[in-house]
């Protein structure tokens, strides 16, 4: 945890600062399409804030390197990898849409040299590699590291870098984290087999390519409009960003139990660990599946793997936890993981456009409220500087191997997800970091989740556990919404709060919103079936169907617990009794229709 004298400490460090110029020459020059998950970031490096979308790592140096060594291996990393050569020319205003790779050309690096480091020399190398990712990267022409070197005395101790998103990812900087280290070390890299970018999108160009990209859509589509809008739709859960702390798990207790599911039930550590992530979370929400992005997981092929490239695009896992046990689920979860990482390839303009639509026909607004990174199986799980009690504890097998279990507190962060988890590590620690929005989770329950996740995976390493048991076994309880609360159309709604939201959108007219029983279905389908209809007073205004739900939509962002309903019914006036439905339904019909069709709008 980063304590408050701890940070006074790092803003008073004196450093002599010089700035070097790197020449690099070898590579090849080509251009060429940007890739799918090169125009997804791009697209959202154009809209957001630098410090929110721009990524960030510390590199330790080994003991003995030199500053030019330092410099040297990183002019090699240019070299090697295309990535680190490529800008994207473009037009003021526009987006680009090409990728040109350089064969020569420079960067810069900074270097801090001091005659005395801070107590947490780590934590100071962080602080500077999260000041620089503040700064935003010019797409047409800079370099996309963007690299200091700590240095005591002249000997560099650590690389502070922000990266740019457009042609990294954090499994990315995982391969050339490795590769730097390794070439520090002496070593030599072995010939490049991973798909360049410019191989990526000759690929996804390509009749089978699209045929790929065309799939996904339809798979993310099928989520959208069945699925839960919303993780967390809940009294609490508002806006669209986040701003959380960084909560770290490490256990020892959490990698044994993790270890021993997989023997007793020959499933894979990561897909246990996912599995009961995901039973654990939809018990929280109490929804009837769990619905979470799991982005670097399309790195499953081989070729893909050790990429130096930006495959920043979503794989959306849907899974279903209605089923009896931790066991069954266990055994639905990597077939419905491989069917998301599948799914993962898309142009991105196309799936949001497809997202529009399917949102406005369901009349809901898709929210990515819930992340899930597992960045274990990485060459070098990042990031490298995790602080912790123990990172200032006396050497001792507990220091080097890990606590039992440990929780601590990191910096806040602006996040536009409710929970964004990253698994660093699973053997011979259990280590975790979360971001749980606090209007969600207040300090106390967000620690009891984590602890309730080493509780769940120690109980089915026992055995297999009913997931109706899942408080007793864990201790986390499931959210409390409320009488007002639903579930409607699959997800968890507010019928008097979709009244108000609609009432304020026209302006304060009166609305009444009522519960539509299912017409099809057994009860397993019942929730799915169900539908609301508003009755909107307009009061002799000109008012339609087609505009009342274009209205709702607008007031969407940022309200999870709102669903439009599927008809509207335009009245005269209130009833005298305005909280009776039988009342509104006696009222004189001026208009009805469900105002997703352009003939509502007559």
């Amino acid at each position: 945890m980063v304590s408050e004298r701890a940070t006074s400490r790092l803003k008073d460090v004196r450093a002599r600062a010089r700035t070097v110029t790197v020449a690099y020459a070898g590579g090849e020059e080509r251009r060429g399409p940007v890739t799918m998950g090169q125009a997804n970031m791009i697209r959202c490096i154009l809209r957001d804030e630098p410090a929110h979308i721009n990524i960030h790592d510390v590199w330790p140096v080994p003991a003995g390197t030199t500053l030019e060594a330092a410099v040297d291996a990183l002019r090699a990393l240019a070299v090697r990898h295309e990535a680190l050569r490529t800008t994207f020319p473009h037009a003021p205003g526009s987006t680009p849409r090409e990728q040109v790779v350089s064969a020569a050309g420079g960067f810069t690096v900074t270097i801090l040299d001091h005659d005395e480091l801070p107590g947490e020399p780590s934590l100071y190398a962080e602080s500077l590699a999260r000041e620089a990712r503040d700064e935003r990267f010019h797409l047409d022409r800079d370099f996309p590291l963007r690299v200091s070197l700590v240095a005591l005395d002249g000997a560099p101790l650590y690389a502070a870098l922000a990266a740019s998103h457009a042609v990294t990812d954090i499994s990315a900087l995982a391969v050339l984290k490795e590769e730097w280290l390794a070439l520090l070390d002496g070593g030599t890299l072995p010939p490049q087999t991973a798909l360049t970018p410019l191989g990526l999108a000759a690929e996804e160009a390509a009749p089978a390519g699209l045929r790929k990209s065309a799939a996904s859509l339809g798979y993310w589509e099928r989520i959208i409009r069945t699925g839960p809008q919303a993780m967390f739709a809940e009294p609490g859960a508002e806006g669209t960003e986040v701003r959380a702390r960084q909560l770290t798990l490490r256990s020892r207790r959490g990698a044994r139990a993790l270890a021993l599911v997989a023997e007793r039930t020959g499933g894979l550590p990561a897909t246990v660990l996912l599995t009961a992530w995901c039973a654990l979370l939809a018990h929280r929400t109490d929804q009837p599946a769990c619905v979470t992005a799991v982005p670097t997981s399309n790195r499953y092929e081989p070729r893909l793997t050790r990429s130096v490239n930006t495959l920043s695009q979503d794989a959306l896992l849907c899974l279903d936890v209605r089923v009896p046990s931790f066991d069954v689920l266990l055994s639905k979860a990597w077939g419905a993981a491989l069917n998301a990482y599948r799914h993962s390839r898309f142009d991105a303009v196309s799936l949001w456009e497809m997202i529009g639509r399917a949102t406005f026909e369901r009349g809901s607004r898709f929210t990515r409220d819930v992340a899930f990174n597992d960045v274990s199986t990485l060459p070098t799980a990042l990031p490298s500087t995790l602080p912790s009690a123990h990172d200032s504890s006396s050497p001792g097998d507990d220091a080097v191997i890990g606590p039992e279990l440990e929780l601590s507190w990191g910096e806040d962060q602006v996040l536009p997800t409710r929970v964004l988890t990253f698994v660093h590590e699973t053997d011979p620690l259990l280590r975790l970091g979360v971001w749980a929005d606090p209007a969600l989770f207040t300090r106390e329950q967000a620690e009891s989740f984590l602890v309730g996740l080493v509780r769940l995976l120690e109980a089915a390493a026992a055995g297999d556990v009913p997931l109706d048991a899942l408080t007793e076994v864990t201790g986390v309880r499931p959210v409390e919404r409320g009488a007002d609360w639903e579930r409607v159309d699959g997800s968890w709604v507010s019928p008097p709060a979709v009244a108000e939201a609609l009432s304020r959108a026209l302006d304060g007219v009166p609305v009444h919103v009522t519960t539509d029983p299912p017409h099809t279905g057994g009860p397993a389908e019942a929730d799915a079936e169900r539908s609301l209809t508003a009755y909107i007073a307009s009061g002799g205004a000109p008012l339609t169907p087609a505009a009342a739900h274009a209205a709702f939509m607008d007031a969407l962002p940022g309200r999870p617990g709102l669903l439009a309903p599927r008809r509207y019914v335009i009245v005269q006036g209130p009833p005298a009794e305005a909280d009776r439905s039988g009342a509104w339904l006696r009222q004189q019909i001026l208009s009805e229709g469900t105002g997703r069709e352009p003939a509502d709008a007559t």
